[in-house]
């Protein structure tokens, strides 16, 4: 690497693009697709990149992909060289006046029935406020959340995540409240509320979330039979009238409202998601700082 640095060229930024966008998607097959470049073009470009950083950068192969040492230390180096370059672009935007580039913004999804957080607001005040940005939303899990976040796919996260790394300036923002569920065509859902125990609820089938560790909840050792990511896959196994298990009261509700599932276990059986704004600390997009403190602005 040594005989490349301080000579970046154009060549060696368009390489590293290719670098960037294989990380980003786990592999030569999904990136290509994603350049629009044929796999035979991708290889190749990151043969050269390779040839020119003078280290192996990856693995590849039956093995799956997965990036060496080095590659791990040039993808760090890139992201921050990128974003060195975008907020170059993002203070020279400023300097004019004007805030530019694009912002990608990642969520848990859910999240529009929350009226804690007025998201679309702050998205219609930001392109108010900010006509020549583009700001692209991505609905995922809170794990491909803070992936593309440490990956340089997103710019900005909302996410209920907890003990993020120290790169990312994090600042808390509202708390969410989980009850515990279960449908009409559930067991429980005729049983009278005083009847109904934590020893009776951790006997049932429980649909738990993947990002979350199978410890107790709220004291109750539930039977975790399943697991999801989204809240969406969440009401799903709860109308199937076999599991129980924690939505946000805001997106239950209008399934609630329809008699289609009901809350169990009072007060022993809800809790509070924390959710925070999580931007890189080095080199944080100009764009994504001024959309969060927009989002921010919008949070009762």
């Amino acid at each position: 690497m040594e005989k490349h640095a301080g000579n970046i060229q154009d060549t060696d930024l368009r390489l590293l693009r290719v670098f960037q966008a294989v990380v980003r998607h786990g592999g030569f097959s999904a990136a290509h697709e994603a350049l629009g470049l044929s796999p035979a073009t991708v290889s190749n470009h990151m043969s050269a990149l390779e040839s020119r950083m003078g280290v192996r950068l990856c693995h590849r192969g039956r093995g799956g992909f997965r990036l060496t040492q080095q590659g791990k230390q040039v993808h760090s180096a890139m992201l921050d060289l990128f974003g060195a370059i975008e907020n170059f672009r993002g203070e020279v935007g400023a300097a004019k006046g004007d805030i530019v580039g694009t912002v990608e913004f990642g969520a848990v999804d859910a999240i529009y029935t929350n009226r804690s957080l007025r998201l679309e607001k702050a998205i219609g005040e930001f392109a108010k406020a900010a006509p020549l940005a583009k700001l692209n939303v991505h609905i995922a899990s809170p794990q491909e959340l803070l992936q593309g976040l440490l990956t340089g796919k997103l710019h900005a996260i909302l996410t209920p995540t907890q003990h993020l790394p120290s790169a990312l300036d994090v600042t808390p923002v509202f708390r969410e409240l989980q009850n515990l569920y279960c449908s009409k065509n559930h067991s429980l859902f005729s049983v009278a509320e005083a009847q109904i125990t934590p020893q009776m609820l951790s006997k049932y089938p429980f649909v738990g979330r993947s990002y979350e560790p199978k410890e107790p909840i709220c004291g109750i050792s539930y039977n975790w039979t399943s697991e999801i990511s989204h809240m969406e896959g969440a009401v799903l196994m709860i109308l199937s009238g076999k599991y129980i298990g924690f939505l946000p009261d805001h997106y239950a509700d209008e399934f609630v409202k329809s008699g289609q599932i009901r809350a169990i276990g009072g007060e022993t059986a809800k809790f509070f998601d924390n959710f925070s704004i999580a931007l890189p600390r080095k080199h944080p997009n100009v764009a994504a700082k001024h959309f969060t403190e927009i989002v921010k602005e919008n949070i009762f």
